[in-house]
């Protein structure tokens, strides 16, 4: 039999997430409906879904609060989280996302919108349960214990350094643009601009102390990852 995708659809006007689930359960999702924290929590301590649907506003515990609850355990962090809120400022977003979330949808939303998003942060979950272990040059990274190595010594690399640096080790010596990393490591979020690639870049090569020059800057082009850097005074130069 399929595998039927789970979502926990975490709303408490009952109207929305009939909405909600009818369009799921038609186009081949199994949704599952809890109408504030506490229900939700029943229903993740008994069985974990695929995504999380979250509403920002509920009763009891907000949409943020609980994001950054389930993101905090070891049970539920990998779970994808999509918020769905009235709210659009950009502070927020950038709050929602900061909380945990995987993605961000504003009501009203449209149906197709909201299955689009679920499918992308589904795949883009995907690559991160494999337990695949990459070497380049003296660089190990493993995906299962999620840790970084450098002849032999632990680096220190947060979340999204990880995602992006495990993107790169998978795909050495090619040459990524931003708005390329964007799709591959972000997902498809519109308000995330190209210049988050640089700062997350800078942050990378930071985490990774003397092997940081192997991660390139292509002058007009983007990134790549090399096991045969340049030496910095050349790599810098012009």
């Amino acid at each position: 039999m399929k595998n039927v995708p789970r979502v926990l659809v975490v709303e408490d006007e009952p109207a929305i997430a009939e909405l909600v689930a009818v369009n799921l359960r038609h186009n081949g999702f199994q949704p599952v409906w809890a109408e504030d924290g506490d229900s939700a929590q029943r229903e993740l301590d008994a069985v974990l879904p695929d995504v999380i649907l979250l509403d920002w506003m509920l009763p009891g515990q907000s949409g943020l609060a609980l994001a950054r609850k389930w993101r905090s355990s070891s049970r539920t962090k990998a779970i994808p989280i999509l918020m769905l809120t009235a709210r659009g400022d950009e502070p927020d977003k950038v709050a929602g996302l900061d909380a945990g979330a995987d993605d961000y949808i504003t009501k009203p939303f449209s149906t197709q919108e909201l299955l689009a998003r679920i499918r992308a942060v589904l795949r883009r979950r995907a690559p991160e349960q494999d337990a695949e272990t990459v070497t380049i040059g003296e660089l190990v990274l493993d995906a299962a214990t999620h840790r970084v190595n450098w002849r032999g010594q632990p680096l220190k690399v947060g979340p999204t350094e990880f995602k992006l640096l495990n993107y790169l080790m998978k795909h050495p010596e090619r040459v990524h643009s931003r708005s390329q990393l964007l799709d591959k490591v972000w997902g498809d979020h519109v308000f995330i601009e190209e210049r988050t690639v640089d700062v997350h870049v800078k942050r990378l090569r930071e985490a990774l102390g003397l092997a940081g020059t192997m991660v390139e800057t292509v002058r007009g082009a983007g990134y790549r990852l090399t096991a045969q850097p340049q030496p910095a005074a050349v790599r810098t130069a012009g």
